[in-house]
This record gives structure tokens, C-alpha cells and sequence, in this order.
């Protein structure tokens, strides 16, 4: 069967669903999405309850074996109005709920670090709302049995910004960037080469 040009019978394919820092990996690392065979369904600036509705549509009717979501930090630059750390997480574990039912493996991912937003300077407090939105999804991922990547550890500066090298604008990573979250993914999920 055929879907979106994307052969669903064979059950050997991982989706990343995302925002900008998904969709802009496979552009600055391609040989890391065909040799592991990753599907990209990053949309730039999207937020949690975006990704929420195109879910089903963009990731589970691909069949993957595994679905990696990564969001929320466009949520918290309000992209699309406020939104509140439980809002993100609610949003993104829903998802995860939805992976669990069709039993589909799942892997929530940490927000990566920002020290602030450059299109949003009036959102305060930024380092401190991610650290507890990751918190509140490495806890729930321990709670369910599913597994948490975290890039924040691996990225993050002493002002719980974005190491500059990994970042062009303090959100979206370099290829250097792109690399560190290769890394961590690798030590995360067995057989991603």
C-alpha cells in the first residue's frame, strides 16, 4: 500500500513530528533520515495542539514502528497566544496516548534550550518554563514506560540558553547542533546508526 509516496507495508521507519528544529534536521543532516530511515513531519512554527491535529494524518497512518515528538517551544513564544506549561504537556502527551493505542513505540523529547525568543522578546521567564515542561514530560514518560529523549542536557549553556556553537539564533540548531541531537538520539533509542 502506498500512502503520500510512502511505502506503508514495510514497518522498519521511525516519524519525527515537530516544528522548525525537526523539519530543518533533515535538511542540514539528510544522511541521518535515509540510513536510519526517518520520516520528517517537522513544520516550522508550528505548536503542540497543531501537531496534535495532524497527528493521526502526518505520523500514525504512516505505520512507522516508532514515533519521535518533539514541540513546545513554539508554545511558549506563543506563537499561537499564550499557552501555559500544562497546556504544552497535555497537548504533547496526547499524542503519546494516542501512539499507546495503536500500539505504536513512542519517544517524547526535551524542549531544546532557549534563553529567549528573537520574534518574541516579551516572553519572559523562558529557561525556567522549559525546564519545567521537560520535567513534567521526563516524568510522565518514566510513569508510562516510554522513552525520553533529552537534548536540553547536551545543549544548554550556563544561562540555560542555547550553546552558541549549537544555535544560529539561540533556537534553531547549526549543523554542530544537529550532530549533539544525533548523539543523543543514538544513546537514546537502540539500532539508529
Amino acid at each position: 500500500e502506498i500512502n503520500d509516496g510512502i511505502n506503508v507495508s514495510s514497518n522498519n521507519k521511525i516519524v519525527l513530528i515537530g516544528d522548525s528544529i525537526t523539519e530543518g534536521w533533515s535538511i542540514n543532516d539528510p544522511d541521518f533520515f535515509k540510513n536510519n530511515n526517518f520520516i520528517n513531519r517537522g513544520i516550522g512554527g508550528q505548536t503542540a495542539p497543531q501537531m496534535l491535529i495532524r497527528f493521526k494524518q502526518d505520523a500514525i497512518h504512516l505505520n512507522p514502528k516508532m514515533i519521535i515528538v518533539n514541540g513546545g517551544t513554539n508554545d511558549l513564544a506563543e506563537n499561537t497566544g499564550p499557552s501555559f506549561p500544562n497546556m504544552i504537556v497535555d497537548n504533547i502527551t496526547s499524542m503519546a496516548e494516542i501512539c499507546l493505542k495503536n500500539r505504536i513505540a513512542i519517544a517524547l523529547s526535551s524542549i531544546t534550550p532557549v534563553y529567549s525568543y528573537p520574534w518574541n522578546e516579551k516572553v519572559t521567564d523562558v529557561p525556567e518554563k522549559i525546564s519545567l515542561v521537560n520535567s513534567l514530560l521526563k516524568k510522565y514518560s518514566s510513569q508510562n514506560n516510554i522513552l525520553f529523549i533529552d537534548y536540553y542536557s547536551a545543549m544548554v549553556d550556563d544561562k540555560k540558553g542555547l550553546m552558541s556553537a549549537y544555535g544560529v539564533d539561540g533556537v534553531h540548531p547549526t549543523k554542530e547542533g544537529y550532530e549533539v541531537m544525533a548523539s543523543v538520539l543514538k544513546d537514546t533509542i537502540t539500532g539508529i546508526k
